[in-house]
């Protein structure tokens, strides 16, 4: 990914944050086959931290995975950016976003390493779900497992970005900040909000 370096975030707790965050990541191998699936991120395990995913077995991309080098996008908050909101003259419209790649090979998990990282997955998003034996029974779920194929992917490197306008002049930056906070649209907000949280591009 191009990365200039004003736009490069660094921090490794920033990025756990960022990962965790918008943790529905785009799985690519070097197929060019592509899965959009939820991810689980141990930033303490290995020298960059370890993905865990999974797929349904019906999905053949699992077959060409194991031992092999993938690249995994997540995705942040992101949206068009008005020329007409810059203090500058001569100005054209452009897109500010967040993304970070992450890089790594893939092992296949057994039944027992699937259920922890199911597990990790659903309490993640539902504290106490897996706990609910009426619902999902241990033979059920059980039996789900059979369907899919868990991962991991020990990764290598990591490139992370923040597009936020951060290079521009301290006036243009705070006319973009004031029209997205000011914004009705969403993606405008959810940027803002993002800047403000970061303290980037914000022309303070």
């Amino acid at each position: 990914m191009y990365i200039p370096r004003k736009m490069k975030m660094t921090e490794k707790n920033n990025i756990t944050e960022f990962i965790s965050t918008y943790s529905f990541g785009l799985l690519v191998s070097s197929s060019l086959t592509g899965t959009h699936i939820p991810f689980v991120f141990n930033p303490n395990e290995g020298d960059h931290g370890v993905l865990y995913g999974h797929v349904a077995k019906a999905n053949p991309h699992w077959k060409e995975l194991e031992e092999q080098r993938v690249l995994v996008v997540f995705t942040g908050p992101h949206t068009y950016i008005s020329p007409i909101w810059y203090e500058s003259e001569n100005a054209v419209p452009t897109w500010n976003y967040t993304a970070v790649h992450c890089y790594g090979v893939t092992k296949i998990l057994g039944d027992d390493e699937t259920k922890l990282a199911l597990e990790a997955l659903v309490n993640k998003y539902e504290a106490n779900l897996i706990e609910n034996t009426t619902l999902m029974p241990k033979e059920f779920l059980s039996k789900q497992r059979q369907a899919i194929v868990g991962f991991k992917i020990i990764i290598d490197e990591i490139q992370a970005k923040e597009k936020l306008g951060q290079h521009k002049s301290l006036g243009d930056q705070n006319g973009v900040f004031t029209a997205l906070k000011e914004s009705e649209r969403d993606n405008d907000k959810e940027l803002a909000n993002y800047m403000k949280m970061r303290n980037i591009g914000t022309g303070n």
